[in-house]
């Protein structure tokens, strides 16, 4: 098990991210980091101080599948393509600092808001603002095939981790590897009738309080104080600002925002019904497809959020794989809370 721990060395970080986001311009503007850059082997990511980074460029859109998508671009064109994925309750600015960090080494670095956040839209009106989770991986694939990327290397967490497996699962020939915090996330309907023990259960409240109208009001009212308190939650070590957490609250003015997140929860419990053209596809991820691409999985060693011992899920990862558990009070949102492990995972999975 490989263990990374966070380097607080604060004047360091400063000089080495300065010199990495030099480089990330250079390569954006100039074109001058290739592929090769990126495929060189043993290339190590400078350590960088979590929160040195408030922004990205301008944002993009593009029309895809059934959605317009919104999303962050960084790195040379011509690089090899990363797909960053984020969750609930959260935003692109959980890759805020990890897009400089691959796209300073030659990765062509995306970062889309999934449905239901940020900038993205449903094309049409009477499209069912559905959140089951094989729905939010097509969206993922329609993504690629607008922006003509054939393959990409993969990587997210909670919900994007989700997409990442599926996609990899039932698509692999789109994913050259894959990088997933809280390893196999993949489940289904079938599973989810199952009870678990008490204290399991306990850590999903808030999916049975959604499963209620009083917790979806709860949700539409306090959408901003609700997700603030699973931020504190699920990362309970994590001293984040308000102005860090501003930034992303503002993806959940989307105004398909409530419905997408109450469908996916409900989804899950049997409580909500998915559309017909995405059953093929459940069927097959009900009966666990093991994932053949090579993968590394990541936790933190202060994930307040629910989530499997390693042991349990070793075993659905049939190529390359590795795990490793992030130290130094690590918790949820990984990529955010330990940028350099996030992005040092990419390019190892990347360079095998």
């Amino acid at each position: 098990m490989d263990t990374i721990t966070i380097l607080d060395e604060i004047n360091q970080d400063r000089r080495r991210f300065f010199g990495t986001a030099a480089m990330a311009v250079a390569a954006t503007q100039l074109g001058m980091i290739g592929s090769a850059a990126a495929q060189r082997g043993e290339t190590k990511i400078p350590a960088i101080k979590p929160g040195t980074n408030m922004s990205f460029g301008p944002l993009k859109q593009i029309d895809a599948g059934v959605l317009n998508v919104g999303y962050a671009e960084a790195g040379p064109s011509n690089g090899p393509a990363v797909i960053l994925l984020h969750g609930w309750p959260y935003d692109i600015h959980s890759f805020v600092d990890v897009a400089p960090l691959l796209a300073s080494v030659g990765y062509r670095v995306i970062i889309p808001y999934l449905r239901g956040y940020g900038t993205t839209r449903f094309r049409s009106r009477e499209a069912v603002r559905n959140g089951q989770p094989s729905a939010v991986s097509v969206d993922l694939v329609d993504f690629m095939d607008a922006l003509k990327i054939e393959k990409a290397i993969l990587a997210g967490f909670d919900w994007g981790g989700r997409t990442a497996n599926i996609v990899a699962a039932l698509w692999p020939e789109r994913c050259k590897a894959m990088v997933s915090v809280s390893g196999y996330l993949i489940g289904s309907q079938e599973a989810g009738k199952t009870p678990l023990p008490p204290k399991a259960e306990f850590d999903w409240w808030y999916q049975f309080y959604f499963a209620t109208e009083r917790g979806r009001a709860g949700y539409e009212k306090y959408r901003k104080e609700f997700s603030k308190l699973i931020w504190q939650l699920a990362s309970p070590k994590w001293e984040f600002d308000d102005a860090t957490f501003d930034r992303t609250a503002t993806a959940f003015d989307n105004p398909d925002h409530v419905d997408v997140v109450i469908h996916n929860y409900r989804w899950r419990l049997g409580l909500a019904k998915g559309e017909a053209k995405y059953d093929d596809y459940e069927k097959r991820l009900a009966e666990s497809p093991v994932i053949t691409v090579p993968t590394i999985t990541l936790e933190g060693d202060a994930n307040g959020a629910p989530h499997l011992d390693p042991s349990a899920y070793a075993n659905k990862f049939s190529g390359k794989y590795s795990h490793r558990l992030v130290t130094g009070g690590v918790g949820h949102n990984l990529p955010q809370e330990a940028p350099q492990a996030f992005a040092q995972a990419v390019v190892d999975i990347a360079e095998t």
